[in-house]
């Protein structure tokens, strides 16, 4: 299951970290869709009816999009079907947040939405797990390794250069001069998590704006996460998996399924139970702890690797926020990168409303 997640990052970070090649081999950024950017908000502790970041093909809103452009989205949390008939969509009787796999045929509020191509990839940082123990749970924050860092990753960033030179050269031929084309370099900080999930469209019986919603479609947990839970998140593991989930038009649904298997390629570490609680939003919920001592443990193979990753970026430049909208927004997680925050050792407390 995923009922818990966190996205920190600015709305144009997210854009950023979003960047994917297109069919002609360049490199290009998702736009958010017309007021969405200002809808989302960063967060270290989100829960169900909350918006999140999610990615989906333009031609969803425009029939005329290129086939392959993706644009952004912020939605609700647990999906309200397009066929709900009371006025209200807080008054579904059942939850919709996730979705199983194996049964997402078998229920009209998943299968209209999966064939008519409704599908989506929810953004995060990572999502949170709890763990029975005794007679508590113990909160895990489960996330992609960030372990490409430092000569790793510049390696990694030369050889993708290379090639996407040569693919370039290639387009040149087929695009026209270089100057038409549009180019975004590739994202180099935080590798966002990518959740496969479907969405509806609910417009109320008397009419007024529509309402888009989502549900993070859940499969058996991996052998890594299965002594966590049961059950994980979907993850498309990688910018061809996204780019199959998301282009409805030449990947049919059934096709389109297949896509939606456990995969081992997350890491973990335990949190305190601060997160427990939805409204204490600060890094703390996503600092790793020591479950006997619920104390920041020394540092693991991991989070230096983390470390070296952060000290080896280069700083991004964040949307400054008026000094009107952060009264409005306490409790909201500031911009500042949370791993940056919990690794240098922040000792901020939660906000609490």
């Amino acid at each position: 299951m995923c009922g818990r997640t966190a996205c920190t990052l600015a709305p144009d970070e997210v854009s950023r970290a979003c960047s994917y090649r297109s069919r002609g081999g360049q490199r290009r950024r998702p736009r958010w869709r017309d007021g969405d950017a200002d809808n989302y908000r960063p967060s270290y502790n989100k829960s169900p009816q909350s918006s999140s970041p999610v990615l989906l093909s333009q031609r969803h809103f425009d029939k005329s999009a290129p086939v392959d452009e993706c644009v952004l989205a912020s939605m609700r949390w647990g999906l309200v079907p397009a066929w709900f008939k009371e006025s209200d969509p807080n008054k579904m009787q059942y939850s919709t947040n996730n979705c199983r796999s194996e049964s997402i045929l078998e229920k009209k509020t998943y299968k209209d939405p999966l064939l008519k191509g409704q599908r989506c990839v929810i953004l995060a940082d990572g999502f949170y797990e709890w763990k029975r123990q005794a007679k508590e749970r113990q909160p895990f924050f489960i996330y992609f390794p960030q372990s490409q860092s430092g000569e790793a990753k510049k390696d990694t960033e030369e050889q993708n250069d290379g090639s996407a030179s040569n693919n370039d050269q290639e387009n040149d031929a087929l695009s026209g001069p270089s100057e038409d084309r549009e180019t975004e370099p590739e994202w180099t900080g935080w590798r966002l998590l990518t959740m496969a999930g479907l969405f509806d469209r609910w417009t109320p019986p008397g009419g007024g704006e529509p309402l888009y919603t989502y549900t993070v479609i859940t499969v058996n947990a991996s052998p890594n996460l299965e002594s966590i839970h049961d059950r994980m998140p979907a993850i498309l593991d990688g910018e061809e998996e996204v780019r199959k989930w998301l282009d409805f038009g030449e990947i049919k649904s059934l096709d389109a399924l297949k896509l939606l298997q456990s995969t081992n390629s997350l890491t973990f570490h335990p949190v305190s139970s601060l997160v427990n609680n939805s409204r204490n939003n600060s890094a703390e919920c996503l600092q790793p702890v020591d479950p006997d001592s619920k104390k920041v443990p020394e540092p693991t193979a991991s989070s230096k690797m983390m470390m070296s990753w952060l000290k080896s970026g280069a700083p991004q430049k964040r949307k400054d926020t008026s000094e009107s909208e952060q009264n409005k927004t306490e409790t909201v997680a500031k911009s500042a990168g949370p791993l940056h925050q919990w690794l240098q050792g922040t000792s901020k407390k939660p906000k609490v409303n």
